[in-house]
């Protein structure tokens, strides 16, 4: 049976509820429509989150995605209602939805918004470079 487009998000457990780590996925090809001019909006949506005991399954999140196609949404209201949705979902302890628009009329647009789980804090980044880059760890 073909896949269908659905509001629906799906999750499944955590396979490291015990550590931080960072998800990213990327929707390159995400369409929705100008509630104003029926035209179609492009966008790159990223989505960054770290799992609290859930994580998004991605056939699903391609579905949902798949849904906005014949929806007309303004661009900070269809950014804010897919990461409420993601929360929803997995109840995450950070995410962070960044879509970028594609232009049209001659305005590139990006919405950015973000959840943090009441308390938690990220532990801090550390950077290490690439083997063999510049101030990156070399073995010898």
């Amino acid at each position: 049976m073909p896949s269908r487009p659905s509001q629906t998000l799906e999750s499944f457990a955590n396979p490291s509820p015990g550590r931080d780590y960072l998800v990213h996925i990327e929707v390159p090809e995400f369409t929705c429509l100008c509630p104003l001019t029926g035209q179609p909006d492009f966008a790159t949506l990223v989505l960054d989150y770290v799992p609290h005991r859930r994580n998004l399954e991605l056939k699903a999140l391609k579905l949902y995605m798949w849904s906005y196609r014949d929806q007309g949404a303004f661009h900070e209201a269809v950014t804010n209602k897919i990461l409420d949705d993601i929360v929803a979902a997995t109840a995450p302890r950070f995410a962070r939805l960044t879509a970028r628009w594609y232009v049209r009329g001659g305005i590139f647009t990006s919405v950015v918004a973000e959840h943090r789980k009441r308390g938690w804090k990220a532990a801090p980044f550390i950077e290490i470079g690439r083997p063999g880059v510049e101030g990156g760890p070399m073995r010898g």
